[in-house]
């Protein structure tokens, strides 16, 4: 190890903090997330399921759970096992899926280990065909998890909702197709990425070629389909790619290779690392497919991510390859402090952000081009990405990178794109520009809710989000939030995060069943105690201010508390993980008041 303002290998790491600083600065924007747009109605359109007229619902259901993805097949999978039998799922969309329903663009495949990704593959019996599936696999084990647990037979898809109302012992479900039933629990999985957003570029409105967005792919527009048939309809066509994110990084190899031009606009590059991807093979999966196999997977991943207890790397992949790192220079070390494991860690992010730099002037043979792909950021400021072709396509002659140098699309017209001044004309403009992340919980969901004594939760939350455990909501009593927020935060792999609210949440609502129970809320103090705890740590562990501006860090805007209690619990998600095992097995549910 050498001093913290020195080198390392060769590094000048000053030189490097100062160009990390450089180019977050020439990136940072006063309008932080009010830069994005939401999609017009055109454009949300459900492009693969037909909607089914139906009559309004006026009846009444054990759970409702809003959100048909993998935090309300986890939670409805959990309830089910618990014996509780009536669960009603409601989702927007035609099928569940969540945002593997919607993200259907060529290339599409999960960027965590299939093993540790897909939920529930044990309780179901599969086994991923590769090491990192890629979506249609996915949507498929959605339908199987609602196959196997019976969740279709109630479900309402095509159904927004639109209000959720205390009546005392009840909530009242209101939603767009003029449902109004009541619900004894309500359980609202809406995760983080479903509400698609577009860059807010002046002139999108008069483009007159075609445009779509990423999650609403148009098939009849490009040829292919999702399965990765070729897109043959776009060989006579010059395309343009707005955003450099990882679902450009999965889709412009398949554009590259159709597409007569393909410019690709950038604002920001990712961080490429090898993807490695290969076939899962059915021998080893057999060895490794034990009883209980799964959990200990997300439980070695997680141990690997956060610093825990971890005698070997089961998942080995370009997530933990950092932790490994990081671990091998901490056990170098002759005395452990904070500002030790501090340069332990960004030593080793330096060195691995050296190593994928280096590897864009291996992989892609213009200078220039290969100048424009690197990315000068610690490695987690922004969602990493890995993929063995999307570099390579930069080498193909009908590829053009247009890096803004962080200043993005100056306005599109009715020809095409125009940035640093030179106008490119195209035939078809696609949004990369992802979900919304860092607005209001409530704006996302599309609705509010109105709990105890008509309190609304947006008031509850208008200095930052209130919880027990990321669950519990005081004055909101026989409603649970899933999700990674104020619990185990693990943004790596967010599906663990759901499988462990949603196993609380079934068990909460199992004991208040059996126990008589009409009502389980978390009292005011436990609340109060829990936030207190949350502002106690450090607040989120990825994307911080210091990063180049991203959803990981509120497009560089610091929010002081409101931010802050956007983390996760200050021990980590391994600790959090084991903690709630505890606090469910105790079945005390210290911080609950259960009413009869």
């Amino acid at each position: 190890m050498t001093a913290a303002t020195g080198s390392i290998d060769g590094i000048d790491k000053e030189a490097l903090r100062r160009k990390y600083r450089e180019e977050r600065d020439k990136r940072l924007r006063p309008d932080g997330n009010d830069q994005y747009l939401r999609l017009p109605a055109d454009y949300l359109d459900d492009p693969y399921t037909p909607r089914t007229e139906r009559a309004p619902k006026t009846d009444h259901v054990t759970v409702a759970v809003i959100g048909g993805g993998f935090a309300g097949l986890l939670t409805g999978a959990r309830l089910k096992e618990a014996g509780v039998q009536d669960v009603r799922v409601l989702d927007k969309a035609g099928d569940f899926g969540g945002t593997w329903y919607w993200n259907r663009y060529p290339g599409a495949q999960c960027d965590t280990a299939s093993y540790v990704y897909m939920p529930l593959l044990e309780e179901t019996g599969h086994m991923p065909s590769e090491k990192y599936a890629h979506a249609p696999e996915i949507l498929e084990h959605c339908r199987r998890i609602g196959k196997h647990y019976g969740l279709y037979d109630d479900a309402l898809f095509h159904t927004e909702v639109t209000g959720l109302e205390w009546l005392g012992g009840r909530w009242l479900v209101r939603t767009g197709r003029g449902d109004a039933f009541t619900a004894r629990f309500v359980v609202m999985g809406i995760g983080p990425l479903h509400v698609p957003k577009l860059p807010g570029i002046p002139g999108m409105a008069d483009f007159r070629g075609h445009a779509f967005h990423t999650s609403r792919w148009d098939y009849a527009y490009t040829g292919g389909d999702p399965a990765g048939a070729p897109m043959d309809r776009l060989a006579d066509k010059r395309v343009a790619i707005i955003g450099t994110g990882a679902t450009a990084v999965q889709c412009v190899p398949h554009l590259a290779r159709a597409a007569a031009e393909l410019y690709v606009f950038q604002r920001t590059p990712s961080s490429v690392d090898v993807r490695g991807n290969r076939p899962t093979d059915p021998e080893w999966f057999a060895g490794i497919a034990t009883p209980g196999w799964q959990r200990r997977w997300l439980e070695n991943f997680t141990a690997m991510q956060t610093g825990a207890q971890a005698e070997e790397d089961l998942v080995m992949d370009g997530w933990t390859d950092l932790a490994r790192r990081v671990r091998a220079r901490i056990a170098e070390l002759p005395e452990v402090t904070p500002q030790t494991l501090l340069a332990a860690f960004e030593d080793s992010d330096f060195e691995k952000m050296e190593e994928i730099r280096a590897r864009v002037d291996a992989v892609v043979r213009d200078p220039e081009t290969a100048r424009g792909l690197k990315a000068w950021y610690r490695q987690l400021c922004k969602r990493p990405c890995f993929h063995d072709e999307y570099l390579q396509a930069f080498n193909l002659p009908g590829v053009h990178l247009v890096d803004t140098d962080g200043k993005g699309v100056e306005r599109v017209t009715e020809k095409g794109v125009v940035a640093a001044g030179r106008e490119y004309e195209v035939d078809c403009v696609i949004y990369a520009s992802g979900f919304e992340v860092g607005t209001d919980w409530t704006r996302r969901a599309g609705y509010d809710l109105t709990g105890r004594d008509g309190r609304l939760l947006s008031e509850h939350w208008a200095d930052g989000m209130r919880s027990l455990h990321g669950i519990h909501v005081h004055g909101f009593p026989n409603a649970f939030l899933i999700g990674h927020t104020q619990g185990a935060n693990l943004l790596s792999n967010i599906p663990h995060n759901l499988t462990e609210a949603g196993r609380t949440v079934a068990t909460v609502v199992a004991h208040a069943l059996a126990h008589g129970h009409t009502e389980v809320e978390v009292t005011k103090e436990a609340e109060d105690g829990w936030v207190d705890l949350l502002l106690s740590g450090n607040g989120p562990l990825l994307g911080s201010p210091d990063c180049t501006p991203g959803y990981y860090n509120n497009e560089g805007r610091d929010l002081g508390v409101r931010g802050r209690l956007n983390g996760g619990y200050p021990g980590g998600a391994a600790a959090f993980f084991a903690y709630i095992d505890r606090w469910r097995s105790s079945g005390a549910f210290e911080g609950l008041r259960f009413h009869p």
